[in-house]
């Protein structure tokens, strides 16, 4: 090579080596992940309905027990159901904003 060649800018790059470039650069990160399988999100689905089922069981288990322990006109068991409920679900959108926030700042990271 002459000097000459050295000097002379770089040429821009064609759609084909581009599209080249990004997959392997999607390649090559997907291959540091490796424990991000089909079983990290049957986990994850795992970990978000245990999140809502215990709670909602356990508001219905203390409202049995209440009905129980002080009948009366009302029922504790639907009602605590239903906070269980709720609870549970701010439980499970808690956990869904933490990994999406997780996932987000790994991706910008890779990319900056």
């Amino acid at each position: 090579m002459t000097d000459e060649s050295k000097n002379e800018p770089l040429k821009p790059k064609s759609a084909l080596s581009r599209e080249v470039g990004a997959k392997a650069a999607r390649k090559l990160r997907s291959q540091r992940h490796v424990t991000r399988t089909v079983w990290f999100g049957l986990g994850m689905m795992g970990l978000i309905g245990w999140s809502v089922a215990i709670p909602t069981l356990l508001g219905a288990f203390l409202g049995i027990w209440l009905d129980h322990r002080y009948p009366g006109g009302r029922s504790w068991t639907l009602a605590l159901l239903v906070a269980g409920l709720a609870i549970g679900c701010l439980n499970a959108w808690h956990w869904v904003t933490k990994e999406d926030k997780a996932m987000r700042d790994e991706q910008e990271d890779e990319d900056g």
